[in-house]
Order: C-alpha cells, then structure tokens, then sequence
C-alpha cells in the first residue's frame, strides 16, 4: 500500500517538473556557465516548491489553497517581475572566462531563487489536484494527516528531484566545453526566453 503511493508520488513529482518552463531554462542555463552543482540546486529549489503545492493539495489545506488563489494576481505580478529582472540579468551577462579565478557558488541564492520564483505560480496547486487524480490519489480534508500522505510528499519530492538530477547530469556534459562566444549567446538566448515568458505571465495576470 505505502509502496504504492510512494510510487504514484514519484510519477506525479516527475510529472509537474518536466514541463519546460522558465526554471527549466534557468537551471539549464546555470549548469552550462557554472557546472552540474549549481544547476541542481536550483533545481531543487523548484522540487521543494512543488512539494510545498503537493501537500497543500495532498492534505486538503482549503484555506490555504483558497488564500493563494485569491492573491493570485499580486504573485503573478511577483514573479511576472522576478522573471523580467532575472531575464534583463541573464540577457546581459557575461559568461565566466576559463582563466578567470571562479567565484564561489552562492548555492543558497541558486536554491532560494527557484524555490520563489515557483512558489509564485498558485495555479501549480491545480496541476497537483489533477495529477492526483489521475493517479487515483484523492484529498480527504476531513481525515487527519497520516503516513500516507507523508509518504506521498517523500515520493513527490523525490520524483522532481529525480528530473532534475536527469536534465543537469545531460547538460553537465556541455560544462566546460562550449567556446565563450556559445556561451555568450546562450546567456542572450536564455535572457531572451526567460523574458518572454515573464511577459506572458505578466499577460495572463492582466488578461484572466
């Protein structure tokens, strides 16, 4: 029974990670310019994100779903904002030179980052109660919180994380070997990507 479910949060955590989106982007873009530890921080960030969404659906947290939706429109403006300053950085970036002393990773900032920028999509929350659906996983808000659901939540997490651990150790392989002028348009291309979806965040926060 426990294996189970731990299995079905597996496929649903990998599931809602998968979607190319701009976190996606990012975290392709930081493992190429900074190495494989740095791109799957940041993608972790996104896994506890998504583990968060997954326990407000998993657990039938009501109030708390109904006061993210409500406020909706202020977090997208946030990360409609968060993106646009992200992009414009990313766009304008100078990509680190091979003789140059590397910095030290701000792995906090790299983790933090993500984990804002995702928990700013509410509408995440709505994937979360389909994929559990879909899976024959349904929320009881009368029923106390038990094994089960912590279970469900490990297999969640543990399923995002595992894309990401897949999508960095591929992207990994590039680190180190794409001449600067590459690397260079890989910042313009990822700033302009990442810009553009700032701009239809921002277009679907105005145009609901």
């Amino acid at each position: 029974m426990l294996t189970s479910i731990f299995l079905k949060g597996l496929v649903v955590g990998f599931l809602i990670a998968a979607p190319v989106g701009p976190v996606n982007v990012m975290c392709v873009r930081r493992t190429i310019m900074h190495g494989r530890l740095v791109g799957l921080v940041s993608g972790l960030g996104a896994a506890a994100a998504d583990t968060i969404f997954g326990a407000i659906a998993a657990f039938g947290l009501s109030f708390v779903y109904e006061l993210l939706m409500t406020e909706r429109f202020w977090l997208g403006i946030a990360g409609g904002a968060l993106l646009m300053v992200m992009g414009v950085r990313t766009l304008f970036a100078e990509p680190p030179r091979p003789s140059d002393t590397p910095d030290p990773p701000n792995l906090l900032g790299d983790f933090t980052s993500t984990l804002v920028l995702t928990l700013t999509n509410p509408v995440t929350i709505v994937s979360f109660l389909a994929a559990f659906t879909a899976v024959g996983v349904a929320a009881d808000p009368g029923e106390p919180i038990g094994l089960d659901d912590w279970i469900l939540l490990l297999g969640v997490f543990l399923g995002a994380s595992t894309w990401w651990l897949f999508i960095t150790a591929a992207v990994a392989l590039f680190h180190g070997r794409i001449p600067l002028t590459m690397l260079r348009w890989t910042n313009r291309v990822a700033g302009v990507v990442i810009l553009a979806f700032a701009v239809g965040v921002l277009w679907v926060v105005f145009n609901p």
